[in-house]
C-alpha cells in the first residue's frame, strides 16, 4: 500500500485504527508505528505524531436550517405535480389551492402534510423536485405549404399583441403525419385567445378548406367568449376564399404573419408543443377511430387546461446589462382570466365556475392517461419515427410517465403507440418556465405531460 494509493476517507480511517493502538503501545512498538504510518500516508514523522496524540475529532453537527419538507410532503407535492402535467414551480404554487382539497381526500393526507404544502415556496418546490425533472426535446419540421391565393385581401399582422379584450386568437393546424406526408391523416386544428389564454382544440382528418373550417366553427361555438379575430399562418388551409368568406359573415377579423417569420404566431406555437405535440408525438393518425378518440380527449383536455392550470403572462421587460429580465404577472387560470373580462359569455362562465366545483382535476388527469393509452394503440405504426430507446431502469418509475399537453416538466420519444403512458415520456417540464417566443408564459408544466415549466 503506498501513498499514492490512500485517498482522504481511508487514510482518516486508517489514522483512527492507529491511533488505538499508539496511545496503548510501549515506546519501541511506537516507534515501529510511526514508521509504519509514514509509509502509508507520506507524512512527516512529526506530523504523524500530532495526528497519533491528538484525541479523534467528534463530528460537526450539520449546519444551516433544519430539514422541514420532509420525505411525505415531497413525496404529496411530486404526486400533484405529476397529475398536473409537470407545471413550473410558481405555476404549481398557484393551483395547491384548487387541487389540494382533492389530493387530501384522494390519498388520505394528515392535516400536517397540507400545511406544509401550503407554506411551500416555490423555490423551494424547485428544490424538493429537481431530482425528478429531466428534459427531452425533439423538433421537427412542420408540413405548412404556402397558400398563394387571397394574400393580397387578408392583411399581415407584425406589431405585437396589445389587446385588453378577450376574442383575438392565433391558430394553427399540427400535423400528426409521422414520417410521411402522403395521403389523408389527422391534423389538430389549435387556437389560443391572447388575452385570456384560453385554447381550444379540434381533431380533424386530411385539412381542406371544409374540414378546416367546420372545425373553427365548434372552436367558435365552445368558447366562452365572442371570437372577434384569428391570425394564422400562410398555410393554404387558411388563406382560401372558403375562409376568407366564413371569417367575412361572421364579422371575424382575419389577420395573418409573414411567410417564414415563426415568430409573428409565437403564441400558437407554444400552445401547438405543450396542448398537442406533447400529448400526441410525432406518431402518424390516419383511421377515423383515432379522429373520434382524440377529439374525445381534446374535450377532456380543455377543462383540465383552462379550469385548473394557472398561466402567467409577461407584463415587462428590462435589459440589465447582457440579460433580460421578465417580469410576469400573478399566476391565473384561463377561467379566471376569462371571468374577469366584461365581454364574456356570462352563464357560460357560471356554469364553467360550478362545472369546476364539481370536477376532481386528479382525476380528470387519470381519466386522460388512461384515453391516451388507447389513442397510442390506434397509431399507424408502420410509417411513425422509429421508438428512441427506453430509458434505463435508474430512472424514478415515477419520473416516466405521460405527456399531457400543458407545463413545464423533460431526446424525446419519437412514437407514443409502442410504449405505455408509464414508459412514454421523460419529464419534458423544463426546471423553468415556459414562455411564448414574445416572453408570454401560457403553461404549464415543466416535462411531460402537460403543463411545465
Amino acid at each position: 500500500m503506498g501513498a499514492s494509493r490512500v485517498g482522504p476517507q481511508a487514510r482518516r480511517e486508517y489514522l483512527a485504527r492507529m491511533r488505538e493502538r499508539y496511545v496503548t503501545a510501549d515506546h519501541a512498538i511506537k516507534s515501529h508505528l510511526l514508521d509504519e504510518v509514514c509509509a502509508v500516508t507520506g507524512f512527516h514523522r512529526k506530523a504523524v505524531i500530532r495526528l497519533l496524540r491528538r484525541p479523534a475529532r467528534r463530528r460537526a453537527r450539520r449546519r444551516g436550517r433544519p430539514v422541514r419538507y420532509g420525505a411525505t410532503v415531497v413525496g404529496a407535492l411530486r404526486q400533484i405535480w405529476e397529475a398536473a402535467g409537470y407545471p413550473w414551480s410558481v405555476r404549481l404554487r398557484a393551483l395547491l389551492p384548487a387541487w389540494l382539497p382533492w389530493a387530501r381526500r384522494r390519498w388520505r393526507l394528515s392535516g400536517e402534510v397540507v400545511e406544509r404544502l401550503h407554506t411551500m415556496s416555490p423555490r423551494q418546490m424547485d428544490r424538493a423536485l429537481r431530482p425528478f425533472k429531466s428534459e427531452l426535446r425533439k423538433r421537427q419540421y412542420g408540413r405548412t405549404k404556402p397558400g398563394t391565393l387571397l394574400k393580397h385581401h387578408i392583411p399581415l399582422k407584425t406589431e405585437r399583441w396589445n389587446v385588453a379584450v378577450p376574442g383575438f386568437t392565433e391558430i394553427d393546424l399540427v400535423a400528426h403525419s409521422g414520417d410521411r406526408a402522403d395521403g389523408e391523416f389527422l391534423h389538430s386544428l389549435n387556437l389560443t385567445d391572447i388575452h385570456t389564454t384560453w385554447v381550444e382544440t379540434r381533431a380533424v382528418l386530411g385539412k381542406s378548406q371544409h374540414h378546416v373550417q367546420a372545425a373553427l366553427e365548434q372552436l367558435r361555438q365552445a368558447l366562452p367568449f365572442r371570437l372577434q379575430g384569428i391570425d394564422s399562418d400562410n398555410g393554404s388551409e387558411f388563406i382560401n376564399h372558403h375562409l376568407h368568406r366564413y371569417c367575412t359573415t361572421q364579422a371575424i377579423q382575419f389577420t395573418r404573419g409573414r411567410p417564414y417569420k415563426k415568430d409573428d404566431n409565437a403564441h400558437i406555437e407554444q400552445k401547438n408543443w405543450t396542448h398537442v405535440r406533447k400529448l400526441l408525438g410525432y406518431v402518424r393518425y390516419d383511421s377515423p377511430a383515432a379522429l373520434t378518440a382524440i377529439n374525445a380527449l381534446y374535450a377532456e383536455l380543455r377543462l383540465l387546461q383552462n379550469l385548473f392550470l394557472p398561466s402567467v403572462k409577461l407584463v415587462a421587460k428590462h435589459r440589465v446589462g447582457a440579460r433580460v429580465r421578465r417580469q410576469y404577472d400573478a399566476p391565473l387560470t384561463p377561467l379566471d382570466r376569462v371571468t374577469g373580462c366584461v365581454t364574456n359569455d356570462r352563464p357560460r362562465v357560471e356554469a364553467l365556475h360550478q362545472l369546476r366545483g364539481q370536477l376532481d382535476p386528479i382525476a380528470l388527469a387519470a381519466r386522460i392517461d388512461t384515453a391516451l393509452e388507447a389513442i397510442y394503440g390506434l397509431a399507424n405504426q408502420r410509417v411513425s419515427p422509429a421508438t428512441v430507446t427506453k430509458p434505463s431502469a435508474s430512472v424514478p418509475a415515477a419520473s416516466i410517465v405521460p405527456a399531457r399537453g400543458g407545463a413545464r416538466r423533460p431526446v424525446r420519444p419519437t412514437t407514443a403507440a409502442s410504449s405505455t403512458a408509464a414508459e412514454r415520456l421523460h419529464d419534458f417540464l423544463r426546471p423553468l418556465k415556459d414562455h411564448d417566443t414574445d416572453g408570454t408564459n401560457t403553461t404549464g408544466t415543466s416535462v411531460t405531460r402537460l403543463s411545465a415549466r
